[in-house]
């Protein structure tokens, strides 16, 4: 098949094409199961395959995909029919920036595979959290498993050949239930970094059960607890509230294709202008965030873009200062062109796409914020006089240039003069995305530190859901509005 796909790649070069690439899917299958109130509410199980391939011809990129792989001559042919279609059209010629060739395989780490795991095992390992969660005050209760493989074969016209084997694992557990007004209140608990491995063996028994019991407790303290004061105040968030945080003010807004204008049509552009790369204070100076594809256990880390170009550990804000951007081959060659300048020497190696029948497009790898020096959780609520310990992501809303933002959390434990003092329910915070950043007064150490798992990124036209992850440690803000 490989020696197949090579020959097309040459045929539609020497029709004039100046570079073509192809996706092969062998395998990408997916397996959900989902427990609510002890029934096994769905199971579902998806498996496909196919090819995807992208010819560039005169300055414009013309894609065709197909599950049907016998006849690969008709899928490249339509891939160069569409781009010389749209060379007519053409407003910005494309240009690829410079890569190696590359001969190269990639295998994210698994020690078990998860879908050689019995299906009675899987549905009696979630039966039991949903027994530890049959508590006095839950009124609703789930717990769900989502698994992932594939197995990806690039090849493209400047002889790079590169095989990946990707096995991701998600899990979560929820419990809802009515305070005294009424209001639902909700405790959930997402699968994170567990050592260094992605495969069955990150359904640790222990471990869910410990996050079982923990989320009834709190639903509980909810269920009793006051509203959140309308205020002004210090917030300390913790890893399952930052990494959204992070994820919508700074992933999104520093996806390169956002910057030059190609999601407003659909999911929003950004504030952030070419010129204000090695100007702009993002935030202040304890903020160095950076976009790290080679985090060794995150969905984010994946070895190699659909481009062709190997992840890399980039650092987007450094010291509060806006030095890079979510790239691509394609839009840092825009980039550099637009701005008369040079931006961005090459590509991030952060191009890819959801399935094989999808275009890549500039999306996050591991949107992470370094640790800072700023000690534990402890330390810092000790240092705080007046402030409010935030977690879990209950909604959430995001300028269309994400410029400023509103999210609703889960749950606050208020904080006076150094000390926790009790739990409020209806925690919300909102801000402007520069100044809120720029208020960042404390970093936690690399204890507070944890690696965030997202399985529904959404992004582009058609959408494309990707999975992605974000090591963040506890921050601190000042002087922010919560409870509105």
């Amino acid at each position: 098949m490989q020696k197949q796909i090579q020959q097309q790649i040459e045929r539609i070069m020497a029709k004039g094409a100046t570079y073509v690439d192809a996706r092969w899917y062998p395998l990408d299958e997916t397996s959900s199961l989902t427990m609510w109130n002890g029934n096994l509410k769905s199971a579902h199980t998806n498996r496909e395959s196919g090819i995807g391939v992208r010819v560039l011809y005169q300055g414009a990129w013309g894609f065709c995909a197909s599950s049907e792989t016998s006849d690969l001559a008709v899928v490249f042919e339509k891939a160069l029919e569409n781009a010389r279609a749209a060379a007519e059209r053409v407003t910005f010629p494309v240009r690829l920036a410079e890569k190696d060739s590359i001969q190269a395989s990639f295998e994210s780490p698994c020690r078990v595979d998860p879908f050689g795991v019995p299906l009675t095992e899987r549905v009696a390992f979630l039966s039991r959290l949903d027994e530890l969660m049959a508590q006095a005050g839950v009124e609703q209760r789930m717990a769900s498993m989502d698994l992932m493989r594939k197995q990806i074969i690039f090849l493209d016209s400047e002889g790079s050949q590169i095989e990946k084997r990707i096995t991701e694992v998600f899990g979560g557990l929820r419990v809802s239930g009515r305070d005294a007004q009424g209001g639902m209140q909700v405790r959930t608990f997402r699968l994170n970094r567990r050592g260094e491995t992605r495969g069955w063996e990150s359904f640790d028994p222990d471990f869910f059960a410990q996050q079982a019991e923990r989320i009834v407790r709190e639903l509980n303290e909810l269920r009793t607890a006051e509203n959140c004061p309308k205020e002004d105040r210090s917030v300390i968030l913790l890893p399952g509230i930052m990494f959204l945080q992070t994820h919508e003010t700074i992933g999104h807004a520093l996806e390169l294709d956002r910057i030059l204008g190609y999601e407003l049509a659909f999911a929003g552009g950004s504030f952030v202008t070419l010129d204000d790369f090695g100007k702009l204070r993002y935030g202040s100076e304890k903020l160095t965030a950076r976009a790290d594809g080679t985090l060794i256990n995150s969905p984010g880390s994946f070895g190699y873009d659909d481009d062709g170009v190997p992840t890399q550990n980039t650092v987007l804000i450094d010291r509060g200062i806006l030095v890079g951007a979510i790239t691509g081959r394609q839009m840092v060659e825009e980039a550099n062109a637009r701005a008369h300048r040079t931006i961005f020497n090459g590509s991030g190696g952060a191009n890819r796409a959801t399935a094989f029948y999808r275009v890549p497009i500039e999306r996050m790898t591991n949107i992470n914020i370094d640790p800072g020096q700023d000690g534990t959780l402890e330390d810092i609520v000790q240092a705080t006089e007046r402030g409010i310990i935030l977690d879990g992501d209950r909604s959430w809303s995001i300028g269309s240039n994400r410029e400023q933002f509103h999210f609703a959390t889960e749950i606050g434990w208020m904080v006076e003069d150094g000390r926790v003092t009790g739990v409020v329910k209806n925690a919300t915070y909102k801000g402007a995305t520069v100044p809120f950043w720029n208020s960042l007064s404390a970093v936690g150490d690399a204890s507070t530190w944890s690696v965030q798992f997202v399985d529904n990124c959404g992004k582009g036209q058609p959408n494309q859901i990707m999975q992605l992850g974000h090591g963040v440690p506890v921050c601190r803000f000042d002087n922010v509005r919560i409870g509105e």
